[in-house]
């Protein structure tokens, strides 16, 4: 059976308490995580009120603090940028979600980075945007992700009003040769579970485990009561958003009461574990960079001069790491 969250919660008040705060945490009707949820949830609650956190080491963003505007080379959409270089985080890549309705189209990413899109809701065709590189068009729709890499930039058209989860970094690595990244596509429930050891999460990992991807996208599934067994300290960055559920999120030495829609970033070896509350599986997605030595970005994240860039930005350098402490995060 999965460990009992309960006994982990029950010797302090503070949990008590934000228990109690999640259990109010119910999600409005339809996508808690697009613009016109974050459009009403900003009217309701206390004013000037919000869960949003936003630190050095770590940031929790709830749909109702998330601003939309344009993008450049985006027709129609707009796009909230949740995680990017900019200071305080200085993140080694970008994080954004993109509103585009029918008929709109999405740039490609700026020149030398790669992006990996998941569709939370709508249709749309993904074409390329270099004529060196002839590759097949590619169709996402709810629950298909696509990976474009560096080398190969596409532009989409929405056949539907699509919401995009969007993240995007330079690709540190060769730009010739066997080992190049690939043009990927698939669909979450498809991809193979793996392996957790002494965990008790289900855990997908949507991207090749080898040297040409320096970064991974995991999907994580816990059962109520299902937590993380390990506390979590690695150099890796996060980008995480909760698709479905509730739960506790421990963020350095604060716990938060989080719900679906809420995007968190986490900064190199910030304390972290999450555990699932309610009556819904809790699902999330998460950023994190791999396969590359951590030592050649020393001081990217202390310096805010991370080269991960996001939409309409074209800053040098590069972010990520290798392995985490542990083989499931």
């Amino acid at each position: 059976p999965p460990p009992s969250l309960v006994m982990v919660v029950m010797p302090s008040p503070l949990l008590l308490l934000l228990i109690a705060s999640c259990a109010a945490l119910e999600p409005a009707s339809g996508l808690p995580w697009s613009q016109e949820h974050a459009t009403a949830a900003s009217l309701a609650g206390p004013p000037g009120g919000t869960r949003s956190v936003v630190s050095r080491d770590y940031s929790l963003i709830t749909p109702d603090s998330r601003v939309y505007t344009g993008a450049p080379g985006w027709s129609k959409a707009s796009v909230a940028h949740i995680v990017s270089p900019a200071f305080p985080t200085g993140a080694a890549f970008a994080m954004f979600i993109a509103e585009v309705p029918a008929g709109g189209t999405c740039a490609p990413a700026p020149a030398g980075h790669s992006r990996f899109v998941l569709s939370l809701r709508g249709e749309a065709t993904w074409k390329t945007a270099s004529g060196e590189y002839p590759g097949a068009d590619v169709n996402t729709k709810k629950d298909v992700y696509a990976f474009f890499p560096a080398h190969a930039p596409y532009t989409c058209e929405a056949k539907t009003h699509t919401t995009l989860l969007v993240y995007e970094k330079r690709y540190d690595g060769d730009k010739a040769g066997d080992d190049m990244p690939q043009v990927l596509s698939g669909e979450v429930e498809t991809s193979p579970l793996l392996d957790v050891g002494v965990e008790v999460f289900k855990l997908r990992k949507l991207l090749p485990q080898t040297l040409a991807y320096d970064f991974n996208v995991h999907v994580m599934d816990f059962y109520p009561g299902e937590y993380l067994k390990v506390r979590e300290i690695h150099h890796n960055q996060h980008g995480l958003l909760l698709l479905t559920g509730e739960g506790i999120y421990r963020l350095g030495n604060d716990f938060h009461p989080v719900s679906a829609g809420d995007c968190i970033y986490m900064a190199p070896y910030v304390p972290q574990w999450y555990g699932a509350l309610g009556t819904n599986t809790s699902r999330y997605i998460l950023y994190k960079d791999a396969n590359r030595e951590p030592a050649i970005y020393a001081g990217a994240h202390t310096s805010g001069k991370a080269g991960g860039c996001g939409v309409g930005c074209s800053a040098g350098g590069g972010g990520g790491g290798s392995c985490s402490a542990t083989a499931t995060d």
